[in-house]
């Protein structure tokens, strides 16, 4: 154990003594860890960190979870845990830093991510929402106004918890003149702006945790925008990269997620099994633990910079794993897997994988390969930015947005 390491647990210790777990609620713990620098040590003092090295996170983590400690809750704040802090912390200035971070982390303010369009999917860039600078209008926003305004118009879909979320991740076209990489601009939006309609959009499941949302003349501060004018397609590229990593290689102990429950039947239902079912879940075990280790090194492999498209590869396993999981439990289970609980009436509406029955699950799983960029988009990252294949003929690479078709 290192010197800086005795003294992240020497921090931790301070910090429990200090608000024991049995007295302090859930909220006031979190937010005295978040000021004690110990909700993301890599991130900078102030802002929920010490500055140290991402790798010491695991020391404060194994800490807290043996005394049992409470945590945030992922499902509900993974967006701005996974996304929205990574990319704040990357391009945001200190004012936007020290007014979003430590809410976000605390759950006080749910994120969401407005970016894919109904015509701009998988071809995110081709993006068509528009903002437009007004310097003179009057804002119906109470945030400081230095910087004048944008006004933004347009849809965007698949938005995961735009029904709870107070802020949101946005990117825009603020130039059609230019082509459609360039003259994007990234923002942060308040999903309270009357301008703002969010609309449930119900899944195969029966539950409605994502939506679509309608934009109409909603007031941006500039004091919201991350990054330069125009340079949004790079901002963005700082999101999806560290989404991708949230997704495909969230931290897992041995048999978790998905293969848990179906080595959970195996074992306590003797009648299930056959050779054949046994030969496919050991596959699928092996598999899985593979993943499981593989995004444990690709999570060391980000202590020494930001996510590369690794995580791309990571994500694109995690879809396809989940689908042949969900589908080998529901044959192992017969009929027993083919219902599941009215997640409509009794779910609370927040992104959750797993989820607690068999039929819930292989539903669920085919949104993995959708999410958090579609397969074959990720399929085309790993192509050219890991393998070094080359990339896709590309013919509206240079002109204009405005040109183009859609």
């Amino acid at each position: 154990m290192t010197n800086s390491e005795a003294q992240l647990r020497d921090r931790v210790r301070e910090l429990l003594a200090a608000h024991p777990i049995a007295s302090t609620p859930r909220e006031a713990f979190l937010a005295a860890r978040f000021d004690a620098g110990l909700a993301w040590v890599h991130f900078p003092e102030g802002l929920g960190g010490l500055g140290l090295p991402r790798a010491q996170q695991a020391v404060v983590d194994a800490e807290l979870e043996a005394a049992g400690a409470p945590d945030n809750d992922p499902r509900r704040i993974g967006i701005g845990l996974g996304m929205a802090a990574p990319t704040v912390l990357a391009y945001g200035t200190e004012e936007q830093k020290r007014r979003w971070l430590r809410p976000l982390w605390l759950g006080e303010e749910v994120w969401c991510q407005l970016f894919s369009e109904p015509g701009a999917g998988s071809d995110l860039a081709a993006l068509g929402t528009r903002a437009v600078r007004d310097d003179g209008g009057t804002s119906r926003s109470s945030e400081a106004e230095s910087g004048g305004h944008w006004v933004v118009n347009g849809q965007k879909v698949w938005t995961s918890n735009a029904h709870n979320a107070r802020w949101a991740i946005l990117i825009a076209r603020t130039d059609p003149e230019q082509p459609k990489h360039r003259g994007i601009t990234y923002f942060v939006c308040d999903m309270t702006d009357p301008g703002v309609e969010v609309r449930p959009l119900r899944q195969i499941t029966g539950e409605a945790e994502f939506n679509e949302v309608f934009l109409s003349d909603v007031r941006i501060p500039d004091a919201h925008r991350l990054g330069e004018v125009g340079d949004g397609w790079r901002v963005a590229q700082t999101t999806l990269m560290n989404e991708r990593v949230a997704i495909g290689g969230m931290r897992l102990p041995r048999e978790g997620g998905l293969i848990g429950p179906v080595v959970d039947a195996w074992r306590e239902r003797p009648e299930l099994r056959t050779h054949d079912l046994h030969q496919d879940l050991l596959k699928l075990w092996v598999e899985a633990e593979v993943a499981r280790l593989t995004g444990e090194r690709l999570r060391q492999q980000l202590v020494a910079g930001q996510p590369g498209p690794e995580g791309s590869g990571m994500k694109l396993g995690f879809a396809r794993l989940n689908q042949r999981i969900s589908s080998l439990e529901l044959e192992l289970l017969g009929e027993d897997g083919l219902s599941y609980e009215d997640w409509t009436m009794t779910r609370p509406e927040i992104v959750d994988f797993a989820g607690r029955d068999a039929g819930y699950r292989y539903l669920r799983a085919k949104g993995n390969s959708i999410e958090g960029g579609t397969s074959e988009v990720l399929l085309n990252i790993v192509a050219e930015r890991v393998l070094g294949l080359p990339s896709e003929p590309r013919t509206d690479k240079d002109v204009a947005w405005k040109d183009l078709a859609r």
